[in-house]
């Protein structure tokens, strides 16, 4: 069937041209069928298909995220032609059995469709599920694999940052560290929680027969709560001015914003804003774009970061190259800074929190400028910081009742 063409929905650049509407961009392919682009706010679009059932009567479904902000990769990210080839019934994924693969595409493009944020369950389902058991046939599973997969992700070391193409790489792992322990088997959790709604969700659509052997598979205890780990502002100082030059912006913009490195190193002049003293993040680990509030000392740094830049120019640079690892600028830093054991470059966003935290900020706009939707994150592993803000915030806007302990009257 011969492909079609559609200025407004062929590429990403066109169709971020389109308002943000919660009502698809139609196009017709074939008689009685419809290929939907639906526009997102700060964050890629879906595809939806529409068949035309008779009667005057239309089935709806989403197929996938579009290739606004990623790759596509023909499974979960499709470009326009990729969208149509799925909305016509062409199959993008081996014929045959219910496999693990299809389970966790079809959960994916339906979180996508119903506009929650796919973008950290792709990324984990692609890392950490399908190499594993992707091409496993769905009912064929057991409690002892679950759990044989389960303890197999939990002993391995913490991914680090790898350039495209390149064999991964890992991070240090020390097993005898109780705290590295505890955070893979956090991360394992977040990744069964993903897992195991995608198998929900099947086994409600009917095409696993029965859910028995997950449900008795259980996530790792008592390791959801961090350990607080931060800077003090003297150790902040100190740290900064050991950096490189080129690496010492990159560690001052983390201090000011808050911001994860994926978030800084896309950063633009252009994605500053003067007026309002604010930094726009358009692209964050959830999908979703927000607004960072800066203080003086943050907008005057920004300022001087942009100021004779083009505004597509990137802030953050390295040898005039965007930043792709932090991890030996970070190490020779804090060696020169005394600060032992070394820190992760995301501690410095743990940092902000916490200070803010600990002056008073409140707890939801501190989730704000982080990029929350609500303050559970924040209250998890920030929360017993705000202490003394919240004896505070009692002490001086309770209610008072005039009591006096020695001046009682009884009233018959």
């Amino acid at each position: 069937m011969r492909t079609v063409r559609d200025s407004q929905l062929d590429t990403p650049t066109a169709r971020l041209k389109l308002k943000v509407n919660g009502k698809p961009y139609w196009r017709l392919l074939d008689p009685g069928l419809h290929l939907g682009y639906r526009r997102l706010k700060g964050r890629s679009g879906t595809w939806v298909r529409r068949r035309y059932l008779g009667a005057e009567k239309y089935a709806t479904e989403g197929i996938g995220t579009a290739d606004d902000n990623g790759h596509a990769d023909g499974v979960s990210i499709l470009n326009f032609k990729q969208a149509q080839e799925k909305a016509r019934g062409r199959p993008t994924v081996k014929s045959g059995p219910y496999t693990v693969r299809q389970c966790l595409e079809e959960y994916l493009a339906w979180m996508s469709a119903e506009r929650k944020s796919s973008h950290d369950a792709r990324l984990k389902v692609q890392a950490f599920i399908i190499p594993q058991l992707g091409d496993r046939k769905a009912e064929d599973l057991t409690t002892e694999d679950y759990n044989k997969w389960r303890n197999h992700l939990a002993a391995q070391p913490a991914r680090a940052r790898t350039g495209e193409n390149a064999k991964q790489n890992y991070r240090q792992f020390d097993r005898s560290d109780d705290e590295a322990i505890r955070r893979r088997k956090a991360t394992v959790n977040r990744v069964w929680t993903i897992f195991r709604a995608a198998l929900n969700r099947a086994f409600k659509a009917k095409k696993i027969a029965d859910d028995s052997e997950w449900r008795r598979v259980e996530q790792f205890k008592d390791v959801g709560k961090a350990r607080a780990e931060y800077l003090e502002v003297a150790d902040a100082t100190r740290l900064i001015n050991s950096c490189d030059a080129d690496f010492r912006p990159l560690v001052q913009g983390a201090l000011q914003t808050g911001a994860r490195f994926s978030e800084l190193a896309r950063l633009t002049a252009s994605d500053f804003h003067k007026t309002s003293g604010t930094v726009a993040i358009r692209q964050s680990k959830s999908g979703k774009s927000r607004n960072v509030v800066l203080t003086d000392e943050g907008i005057a740094l920004f300022s001087r970061w942009a100021a004779g830049r083009a505004g597509g120019d990137l802030l953050f640079q390295h040898n005039d190259q965007p930043w792709k690892t932090t991890q030996k600028p970070m190490a020779e830093a804090c060696r020169r800074a005394r600060i032992a054991p070394a820190i992760s470059f995301h501690v410095l966003r743990h940092t902000w929190a916490s200070l803010a935290v600990m002056n008073g900020v409140p707890l939801i706009v501190v989730a704000k400028n982080l990029g929350h939707s609500d303050t559970r994150m924040v209250e998890k592993h920030y929360g017993h910081l705000a202490q003394d803000y919240v004896t505070d915030a009692i002490r001086s806007g309770a209610p008072r009742f005039g009591a006096e302990a020695d001046n009682v009257t009884n009233i018959a």
